[in-house]
């Protein structure tokens, strides 16, 4: 689903044109006080007020291993929680901040089960105190625009190991919050809520899988899928489910929401592929944010020396 943007909004969207004829019938107070309120409310559309800063909670004890960062320029934090999707609060990436500032993440758990030895409900509080880890990813959107990100977090392995998987256990799926006292309906989002996320149990507990608390050295803020997402670098950024409450354990490819919603337009494994176009766009080349010019995609986003291995013999041509 695609907003659209302020620019693109004529005139005659905003006051029909035989209303503001029919002004003229009006009294010359009447039509400046109405000109007034309606300039007004147009530019409170266009330039919405900007969200409230943002104050989390320093992470403590952040370790920063140095195999996983990518030195190139970091995006601002204002960037970072300033654009990106959430459409359980917003289908504007520029309204998702404001949209979640009231989002409730206290008292929250994370029921992980199904194929294991020891399903275990974790709180959050006690998934702070886990190793926490700085971690510098690349993160591409399938709509074609990118970030650099210094996130905070630890590796998901570390938690799967906590309730031991079974043998017969081959997918993670992962299912995210959904209120709808503080989130949109199904309907305004445009999928189906609550959003559902899976990975193979091999790419679940690769290195470069994290469930990000934090980012910029604080717990990661609500419109960044507060208090706990999942990253996985080489993917699509809608991989990346955020808010996440439940964890389960499968032999069974679990479903996805954009896979439910698009069939057509988004596969399973979602890698970043240059050489894949979505079937309504290329890949081929991405928008960096803060930047003025397209760079080009990089296969599995930069990390094929690292993943690629997880896909020798597969036909990833159909990606999408």
């Amino acid at each position: 689903m695609i907003s659209k943007k302020p620019s693109d909004i004529k005139s005659s969207e905003i006051t029909d044109e035989q209303i503001f004829l029919n002004r003229r019938n009006f009294i010359r107070a009447g039509v400046l006080a109405g000109t007034t309120l309606a300039t007004a409310g147009v530019y409170r559309f266009i330039n919405p007020p900007p969200p409230k800063a943002v104050v989390t909670a320093e992470i403590q004890g952040i370790t920063k291993p140095t195999d996983f960062r990518t030195e190139e320029k970091l995006n601002t934090f204002e960037e970072i929680t300033n654009y990106n999707n959430f459409y359980e609060f917003s289908t504007s990436k520029t309204s998702v901040a404001r949209r979640a500032e009231n989002f409730i993440t206290r008292p929250w758990t994370i029921e992980v089960g199904g194929l294991v030895q020891k399903p275990k409900t974790f709180d959050i509080e006690e998934i702070l105190k886990f190793s926490q880890e700085e971690r510098i990813y690349r993160f591409r959107c399938v709509e074609g625009w990118s970030m650099v990100i210094p996130w905070v977090g630890f590796p998901l392995k570390t938690l799967l190991e906590k309730v031991e998987p079974l043998g017969k256990a081959k997918y993670v799926a992962f299912q995210t919050l959904y209120d709808s006292e503080q989130m949109q309906s199904s309907f305004s989002a445009g999928i189906d809520l609550p959003y559902v996320e899976g990975l193979r149990l091999d790419e679940a507990v690769h290195p470069l899988t994290i469930l990000a608390t934090g980012l910029y050295g604080k717990q990661i803020p609500n419109q960044n899928g507060a208090p706990l997402r999942l990253v996985v670098p080489w993917k699509y950024g809608f991989k990346s489910i955020k808010s996440i409450v439940k964890i389960t354990l499968t032999d069974n490819e679990p479903p996805t929401t954009w896979n439910i919603a698009a069939p057509r337009e988004y596969g399973f494994y979602s890698n970043v592929n240059p050489n894949v176009r979505h079937p309504r766009w290329s890949q081929a080349t991405e928008n960096s944010i803060g930047e003025y010019t397209r760079r080009e995609t990089l296969p599995f986003n930069g990390y094929p020396d690292e993943v690629a291995k997880l896909y020798e013999g597969m036909d990833l041509k159909k990606d999408f």
